[in-house]
């Protein structure tokens, strides 16, 4: 058995270890609830951006436009969200998993890495880093998203790359996130939309200007919002995974303290039984 140092000693090292995640699970809840009103107030737009441009196509039949099929590059460009510190539990892991596991080859990946977790572990792993900034998770806005949408459509253009993905992390509610790997280019609909227009309305979509013109101007839009989207739902689920991960720390730690203190007290009454043992012994052996 440890003796009563050793277990004093520790058991305010878990004491301390304590204090600090309750004080990050209180500030990462604060933060959640910021960050979780503006992912509610902004994803009714963003879905309904998602949708309109979806039946568009759906309803436009074979248009020819270079957002809409995929480019001569072999090259992909992934823009992996993640945060700038750990201890969110598998927040970080889960949203890398989604490059390393999804099919890609690595010689063929650009990655735009928003957050340093994410960009420090697949440069570990050998893939290219051609974009990072760690700064725009931390209060992610709309020109952050435009500077960013600005880089990847104007690499696609010039035939750089020949497809654009998003990988971030999916806001549901406060306790379920969903790793979600999202295709931005070519701009495809999707079969839930084709259905639709099947039972629906067989009209065609008609442009004004033409056609070109109205995608040139509406895609970029487009990109721009679902990459802003996927930002304002990643720091909401960055914060509630990690409070969750600390709430979790420190019910572990409670429970140590409670092992550690019940360790002490029998420590502690197993010394003061042998110190009476011993005295008594010394004064049989005196009388």
């Amino acid at each position: 058995m440890a003796s009563m140092r050793d277990i004093k000693r520790r058991k305010g090292s878990i004491q301390s270890t304590q204090q600090i995640t309750k004080a990050m699970k209180l500030v990462s809840t604060v933060k959640l609830q910021r960050a979780k009103q503006r992912a509610e107030q902004s994803k009714a737009y963003f879905n309904c951006m998602y949708e309109t441009v979806a039946s568009m196509l759906a309803k436009a039949g074979g248009l020819n436009h270079p957002y809409l099929k995929t480019g001569d590059s072999d090259k992909k460009a992934v823009i992996v969200i993640t945060s700038n510190r750990g201890l969110a539990g598998g927040y970080n892991s889960n949203v890398v998993k989604l490059v390393t596991r999804g099919g890609f080859k690595k010689e063929d990946l650009e990655i735009y890495a928003i957050g340093r977790k994410g960009k420090d572990t697949l440069q570990r792993y050998g893939y290219t880093i051609k974009y990072e900034n760690a700064d725009i998770i931390e209060e992610p806005s709309y020109v952050d998203a435009m500077e960013i949408s600005r880089r990847l459509l104007q690499s696609f253009a010039e035939g750089e790359i020949g497809e654009i993905y998003l990988a971030y992390t999916g806001f549901k509610n406060t306790v379920v996130h969903e790793p979600t790997l999202l295709k931005l280019l070519p701009v495809e609909a999707p079969e839930s939309a084709a259905q639709k227009q099947e039972t629906g309305s067989k009209a065609m979509m008609n442009f004004e200007p033409e056609d070109d013109e109205a995608l040139d101007m509406i895609i970029p839009k487009y990109v721009t919002s679902l990459i802003y989207g996927g930002l304002v739902e990643a720091c909401a689920s960055e914060n509630g995974a990690r409070m969750q991960a600390m709430d979790s720390a420190t019910t572990n730690a409670e429970e140590m303290i409670d092992h550690l203190s019940l360790m002490y007290n029998r420590a502690r009454q197993g010394s003061i039984t042998q110190e009476l043992t011993e005295i008594i012994a010394g004064a049989n052996a005196i009388s």
